[in-house]
Parts: C-alpha cells; sequence; structure tokens
C-alpha cells in the first residue's frame, strides 16, 4: 500500500491528465483510421508501471528530489502519450512522410519507431539495433538508479557521504541512471515533445546536482572536496579520454 501522500497526489494528477489529453484528441483521433492509437489506457498502464518502478527505487523526499523524480515522470507521461494515445510528432510529420516513403502506413504502431522509419528499415523494429540498444539502456539506468538510491538512502541516515557502489566511480549516478533511461526512451520512440525536453531536462539535473554538492560542501567540509577530487562529477575515469580533471 502506498502511504506517501506526494505520490498518491502525483499519481492521481498523471491520470487526470492522460485522461484530459485523451478527451482532446479524441475527436482526431477518428481521421487517422487507425486501431494502433487511442489506447488511453495503456498510456496510463505504462506510465504508471515506469513511474512506480522508479520510485520504489528512488523514494524522493526532498523538494529537490521530487522535481527531478517530476521531471522525469512528464518525460514518460509525454512519451506514452504519443506511443499508444496520439502520434502527434507523425501528424505533424505525415505529409513529408507520405512523400518521403510512398506506400508507408505511417499510423502503424511500427512506423512510430522513426529511426528505422527514416532509414527505410523494412524489418520488424523490435529486433532493431535501435531498439535492442534502447532495451540495454533503460534497463542499465534502471540498474543504476536501483544501486545508487540504495547508496544514498543508507548514508543520509547515517548523515555520511555517499561513496561506496556507484559513488565510488561517479558523484551523481542518480542522474545518469535518468538520463540513461530517457535516452534509452528517445533511441526506441522519439518525438518531437521528448527530444525537446530530453537537453532540458539533461541542464536540469546538472543544475539540481551543482546545487547538491554546494550542500554538502557546507555540510562536509574538507571531507567532501576531497571526494570531489578523487571521483568525477559524471562520466568514469576509466570512460574519459585523458581526463584526469574532475568536472
Amino acid at each position: 500500500m502506498i502511504k506517501n501522500k506526494k505520490f498518491l497526489y502525483l499519481i492521481f494528477g498523471i491520470i487526470a491528465i492522460i485522461v484530459v489529453i485523451g478527451f482532446i484528441f479524441n475527436s482526431a483521433l477518428g481521421k487517422l483510421n487507425s486501431t494502433s492509437y487511442g489506447l488511453w489506457w495503456l498510456v496510463i498502464l505504462n506510465s504508471l508501471i515506469f513511474i512506480i518502478f522508479a520510485f520504489s527505487f528512488t523514494k524522493p523526499k526532498t523538494k529537490r528530489d521530487w522535481r527531478s523524480f517530476g521531471a522525469f515522470s512528464a518525460f514518460l507521461v509525454a512519451l506514452f502519450t504519443e506511443m499508444y494515445g496520439f502520434p502527434l510528432t507523425i501528424y505533424f510529420l505525415s505529409g513529408w512522410l507520405v512523400k518521403k516513403y510512398p506506400g508507408l502506413d505511417i499510423y502503424s504502431h511500427n512506423s512510430g519507431h522513426l529511426w528505422d522509419t527514416l532509414l527505410g528499415w523494412n524489418f520488424n523494429p523490435h529486433f532493431s539495433p535501435f531498439h535492442i540498444l534502447s532495451i540495454a539502456f533503460i534497463a542499465l539506468g534502471f540498474l543504476l538508479l536501483a544501486n545508487s538510491w540504495g547508496v544514498l538512502y543508507k548514508a543520509q541516515h547515517k548523515h555520511t557521504i555517499a561513496s561506496s557502489g556507484p559513488y565510488a566511480y561517479i558523484r551523481h549516478p542518480q542522474y545518469i541512471g535518468f538520463i540513461m533511461i530517457m535516452l534509452g526512451f528517445l533511441l526506441q520512440w522519439p518525438t518531437i515533445l521528448t527530444i525537446i525536453m530530453f537537453p532540458i531536462l539533461v541542464f536540469m539535473y546538472i543544475r539540481l546536482a551543482r546545487n547538491e554538492e554546494r550542500d554538502s560542501l557546507k555540510l562536509f567540509g574538507n571531507r567532501y572536496k576531497e571526494y570531489m577530487k578523487r571521483t568525477p562529477a559524471f562520466i568514469p575515469k576509466h570512460l574519459r579520454k585523458g581526463g584526469e580533471k574532475n568536472e
């Protein structure tokens, strides 16, 4: 049973938003002549599954935690709304797509895998390199979130610096986890809205990370400075070319 009131409000808010979006686009759906969309129950179901799954790992407590989690939730709702509800990106690009790819059923679900469509790949998109890479990014992102927030939770209760597990390699693995999941979904199902949202959310996560570091420096002083010297902010040392300096 979920006891967090803020999370319950978020869930009810998401359901209400999806219902309103469905009502707005309901008349336009009839013009598409497609059975692949208008599945608003799938929009709600997939949004809730991934949001609750992420919440089980992150358990946001501070306003900063809720901002990062709320932004991630908004990205997922925007994504699944186009994946199962109304294909706004395909709708906007329909004129160009019909001319560029004659004979293409642009409102079939497979056509929504736009990277494959743009490359002219005709095989099942669920077996394409983009989809396989997408699953890898999403799975690794959730795995990183799970491992990161467990370490962070213990450190917060002990009032110490989170420096073990993923935090031994980078200072902000939780934000990298969110970014990896979003990048994975962009590889699988790109939309105009989520492509616009992605760099904005990345910038927001970087700012949140910097704010957290200022707070940690006030709280832990030189101990956190030493941690910053030996641990990069976002990219592990072994993945960086000639980068001894930390971000």
